[in-house]
């Protein structure tokens, strides 16, 4: 008789709590450990900042003042109003795994220093003028309204899977932004900011990876379904489409970044292609897994050929949705 439950098995939430706490507790005391305290004042470039219109008096915004490319401006718009959605977030894994114990506390902790993304990010936007204030507020106030539930929040298992894909996809999003801004202010802001993702994401792959250690079937069906419905928190976000592909064309993260320095690493390190004992649930998974990987890669190659055509019909227009 097999130790694991067969994936057709029922696994209560409690019980995965429960038995993957010790996890969580180990994974976040290795978090502080590595973790360094960093400040978003001082990463922000605030002798370019002067005064807008409004109460103060200043200078009305003009897009002439901001040197970014355009793309640079979409994915930092993208990733802005994604960290601010951030008490959808919290709110949706609270929920799913409480705030209690271990869960509790790296729940706290990770919301602590996602917060600390979006303030970075929205000073420097504010400093730097890289886009207009008044609709990029306006953008905001229609994304937290709206809010946002993760597709796979009732299912722990996934939402784990999903989380460390997300986490690393925001990673290598946040290096390529900056490495293509031409600003080094930017690009160093960027780069801490990803030494966070990074962190985040160590926690939620490792911790997969102890959920595919004690029920590999159940795993391996979670990883296929966060693996192949993966879809960014700013995906309803207004102007999406167009913002992220500005951001593909130019190369910051496309199918192929997606494909390369996301999905094979992950699977990789977890040894999805060697994991053995599977049962036919756990099998079927897999295969959905590299038939999706394998379509992936082949739709990033033919991008890719495409690129000069894209970039040669892309229209140039605002980079802020219209409010």
């Amino acid at each position: 008789m097999s130790e694991h439950p067969a994936a057709t098995d029922t696994l209560e939430p409690q019980d995965l709590l429960r038995e993957l706490e010790p996890v969580v507790e180990r994974l976040l005391s290795r978090h502080l450990n590595h973790a360094t305290d960093w400040f978003p004042h001082q990463y922000v470039p605030w002798g370019r900042g002067r005064d807008f219109e409004g109460p103060l008096g200043g200078e009305p915004w003009d897009e002439s003042q901001s040197s970014l490319p355009l793309p640079v401006r979409s994915a930092l718009l993208v990733g802005l109003l994604t960290e601010d959605n951030l008490p959808s977030y919290h709110h949706a894994v609270a929920q799913e795994l409480g705030q209690d114990g271990a869960w509790g506390a790296w729940l706290n902790r990770w919301t602590a220093e996602e917060d600390r993304h979006a303030t970075a990010m929205r000073a420097y936007v504010h400093a730097s003028r890289c886009m207009d204030p008044l609709v990029l507020e306006r953008s905001r106030m229609a994304q937290l309204s709206r809010g946002f539930t993760p597709h796979h929040h009732e299912d722990l298992l996934a939402n784990a899977a999903y989380l460390m894909v997300q986490e690393l996809g925001t990673r290598v999003t946040h290096r390529n932004t900056g490495r293509h801004s031409g600003d080094p202010a930017c690009d160093q802001l960027l780069s801490r900011i990803a030494v966070d993702e990074n962190l985040h994401m160590l926690f939620y792959r490792d911790l997969f990876a102890a959920a595919l250690e004690r029920w590999p079937d159940q795993a391996m069906c979670a990883l296929a379904e966060a693996v192949t419905s993966c879809r960014m928190p700013g995906a309803e976000m207004a102007g999406f489409r167009r913002l992220t592909m500005h951001v593909a064309v130019a190369g910051i993260y496309d199918q192929q970044v997606h494909h390369g320095e996301v999905l094979q690493p992950l699977l990789r390190h977890l040894r999805v292609w060697q994991w053995p004992g599977l049962s036919a649930p756990g099998e079927a998974a897999r295969d959905r897994i590299a038939r999706y990987v394998r379509d992936l890669g082949e739709a990033g190659a033919r991008f890719d050929e495409r690129r000069s055509h894209l970039m040669a019909r892309q229209a140039v227009s605002p980079v802020l949705p219209a409010s």
